[in-house]
């Protein structure tokens, strides 16, 4: 890592437990390597259960003095977190694009994005109000106060390994509970340097412990979160199929549990849409990430009326995205995150076009090899493809066309899934029923940008349970206590 100018501190090699560097209790090792190249990056303590019981003990001791610190001190070391990530930004960039693949300028918005976070929940720790309720007794008073819940077991995702971290350890330290948090097996290098950062920014021992895991372990640190009857909170992002296995485990110590689990997006252009917004909105919820993100656009649908120019002008700029290693100037689509994730993609499309669908741009494997797989855009897609029931989570475009506002909204919410949705149109009341009728948690019209600090994000139906960012993200990392004053 030395040819990219890293600092070492942003390497350390080991397990962050009770403000130590830890090599575990097995010493036994895993390794992270760039999707891109192959090249080994580096190895990280491969924990396990015992790790994950150890980690988690101190978390709860440390809660009992955690909570008792003021909103204002916990607000002061968030800010300083968030400020070092600002600081920190071109190295941290440079690690998060090394071992996730995608390209340097989207590591970059993402690091200045989770230093927001870390900003906006030191601002909204000093806001947990309580309420002062009237009763019917002159010699009685209510009152409720929001009090922390407790130990939070974080599990974040491959996808976005800095921003995902900020989203719920921003929340859950601000809220006034300790963390014990498993990064993705892939990506675990971004976990270890923002530790290293929050160290700096003053987070107290055991307030923040990080437990890196290769894939073969992660069942067993989950269910030692979920069973845990330490902790008070499970806060995970990934797929629909682990998280149901989470909410299953976690039943058992009846837990606090949020959940942001798979998209299935639907992207909608009505004929009254601007065309040439709706390509540039599409191309960008479409293919950021290379697709690998659980709020991009998964069945794009066309009204008739501009469905030719749409599939025209969008295929033309799907051609002008630049394939190859992200660490590399110009490159706007890196590779998938790994095997797996390819073969998914090639999946996807196999089937798209055993079911009569047209290739406009792409369509099969990169030259590059290894996890690259060319942006593929694919029209005429009819509804037994499979990419309707499964997020592709890969540099898909599955172009369909729709008759009728009505069918569009059927098409649209014939899923499972509903995190985010989107849809082009100038038409104001097609608006309103539009966004009100689509069944997911987010919608953005006439953006497909939608993400930001104050914004509730999450889902509904089998893309999850509760809210991230924003005034709720607390919510979810607070208990309500009724205390109910008599003999006054």
């Amino acid at each position: 890592m030395e040819k990219y100018g890293i600092p070492q501190k942003f390497l350390p090699g080991k397990a962050y437990i009770n403000g130590s560097w830890v090599a575990g209790k097995e010493g036994k090792t895993f390794e992270v390597r760039n999707p891109a190249t192959g090249e080994l990056l580096a190895e990280v303590p491969d924990l396990g259960a015992a790790d994950a019981e150890e980690a988690i003990g101190v978390a709860y001791e440390t809660f009992q003095t955690w909570k008792e610190t003021t909103a204002k001190e916990r607000a002061n070391i968030l800010r300083r977190w968030g400020e070092l990530l600002l600081t920190n930004q071109e190295h941290l960039a440079m690690l998060l694009t090394l071992e996730n693949g995608k390209p340097l300028y989207e590591a970059k918005a993402e690091v200045g994005s989770s230093a927001s976070l870390f900003e906006w929940y030191s601002e909204e720790a000093r806001r947990t109000y309580g309420d002062v309720v009237p009763t019917h007794n002159k010699k009685m008073r209510l009152v409720f106060v929001r009090q922390p819940v407790g130990v939070a077991g974080l599990i974040t995702p491959w996808n976005f390994p800095a921003g995902m971290i900020a989203r719920k350890a921003a929340a859950a330290l601000a809220a006034g509970c300790t963390t014990v948090l498993k990064p993705a097996e892939d990506t675990p290098l971004s976990a270890l340097a923002m530790a290293k950062l929050g160290e700096e920014a003053g987070v107290p021992p055991g307030v923040f412990n990080i437990l890196p895991c290769s894939r073969a372990n992660a069942p067993a640190i989950g269910k030692t979160f979920c069973e845990s009857p330490l902790v008070a909170k499970i806060s995970f992002t990934g797929s629909t199929a682990t998280g149901k296995v989470l909410l299953q485990q976690a039943a058992s110590t009846v837990k606090k549990v949020s959940m942001e689990l798979g998209g299935n997006a639907p992207f909608i252009v009505f004929n009254s849409a601007n065309v040439d917004e709706a390509v540039r909105g599409a191309m960008t919820c479409k293919y950021r990430g290379s697709g690998q993100t659980c709020v991009c656009a998964n069945r794009i649908l066309i009204q008739e009326g501009l469905y030719d120019e749409f599939c025209n002008k969008f295929a033309a700029e799907a051609k002008k995205l630049v394939v190859g290693d992200g660490m590399k100037e110009g490159v706007t689509q890196g590779p998938l995150i790994n095997e797996r994730g390819f073969e998914k993609v090639k999946r996807h499309v196999e089937d798209a076009l055993q079911n009569g669908g047209k290739v406009l741009v792409g369509g099969k494997p990169h030259s590059l090899g290894r996890t690259f797989f060319e942006p593929t855009v694919i029209s005429e897609v009819t509804n037994k493809a499979v990419v309707f029931e499964e997020e592709t989570f890969g540099p898909l475009a599955a172009l369909v066309k729709f008759k009728t506002e009505e069918e569009a909204v059927v098409i649209a919410n014939n899923s499972r899934h509903g995190l985010a949705g989107y849809f082009y149109s100038q038409d104001i009341s097609q608006a309103w029923r539009v966004a009100e009728k689509l069944e997911v948690g987010m919608v953005g019209i006439n953006e497909s940008l939608i993400s930001l600090d104050s914004i509730a994000f999450g889902g509904v139906k089998e893309s999850g349970l509760g809210r991230e960012g924003s005034k709720y993200g607390l919510d979810d990392y607070m208990e309500i206590k009724y205390i109910c004053f008599g003999g006054i």
